[in-house]
């Protein structure tokens, strides 16, 4: 059985349709990435999924949690679904989004112990395990401030898993952080891949899409226009779309690795 699943799920803002009827699910333990164009609605279906976005139309289920949007406005059950929605589902930006006059430890307990009125002591011996897992435990104690884009985004990932969910949800990771640093980030998200975690990745790093990843999402002005295994997308895709811009994605990487 799914653990998301996601049925004609359109968002627009004023006129302009960003998600066009989208159909998606996703099993327990898969890591599915997402790929395409900017302004292809990659970013906005990831928020759609913990309604940091509400969508416009369509159906939202995580866990067995199901939200119908049928109209704008939700319903008071609605709206105690969607938190426990976001309970399940972690999320990891593009901007770090660390609270920046909080210590790293600080940073890890703040949402277990004020949204799921966990006990200090317990939050910080879950969190103190993830950092472990990040390789942050060293720097529980720093502000961010102090930390480098690499070790900011590792803690960001601690954080999100402190609130043990179920499903995670990383939205370019690795898209502010300077080339040396990538690898670091990766890395973790690599080893979680490995445990088990479910996983759906927006990312332009395409050596971790292709080696990390159960399937391929290609989307392309709002749609899906293509799906499937990493090998399929990679050496033999259908749509000329997904062809055009994987040659231009690799083309591009190339480039940047012989100028470097």
């Amino acid at each position: 059985m799914p653990i998301v699943e996601i049925d004609d799920l359109h968002k627009s803002f004023g006129p302009l349709e960003v998600l066009k009827g989208i159909h998606m699910e996703v099993v327990q333990g898969e890591v599915v990435t997402i790929i395409g164009r900017s302004g292809s609605g990659k970013s906005t279906l990831l928020r759609c999924i913990n309604f940091l976005e509400q969508p416009t139309h369509g159906r939202v289920t995580v866990d067995g949690l199901s939200v119908l949007v049928e109209q704008h406005k939700l319903t008071k059950e609605q709206k105690h679904i969607v938190h426990e929605i976001r309970l399940r589902t972690g999320m990891v930006f593009q901007e770090f989004n660390l609270f920046p006059h909080l210590s790293v430890i600080e940073n890890l307990i703040e949402a277990p112990v004020t949204v799921k009125r966990m006990k200090k002591r317990e939050a910080i011996e879950i969190a103190e395990q993830y950092l472990h897992k990040v390789g942050m435990s060293d720097k529980r104690n720093e502000f961010p401030n102090r930390l480098s884009g690499g070790q900011k985004q590792r803690v960001a990932i601690a954080r999100a898993l402190t609130m043990q969910p179920k499903v995670m949800l990383f939205d370019e990771p690795t898209s502010a952080l300077d080339p040396e640093l990538i690898g670091e980030v990766l890395a973790v998200m690599g080893q979680l891949a490995k445990e088990g975690m479910t996983m759906l990745v927006v990312s332009h790093e395409m050596s971790f899409v292709h080696d990390v990843s159960h399937r391929v999402v290609f989307m392309e002005e709002g749609i899906i226009a293509e799906e499937g295994p990493p090998e399929q997308l990679f050496d033999n895709p259908q749509n000329p779309k997904t062809r055009m811009f994987l040659q231009r994605i690799i083309g591009e990487k190339e480039e940047a690795e012989v100028e470097g």
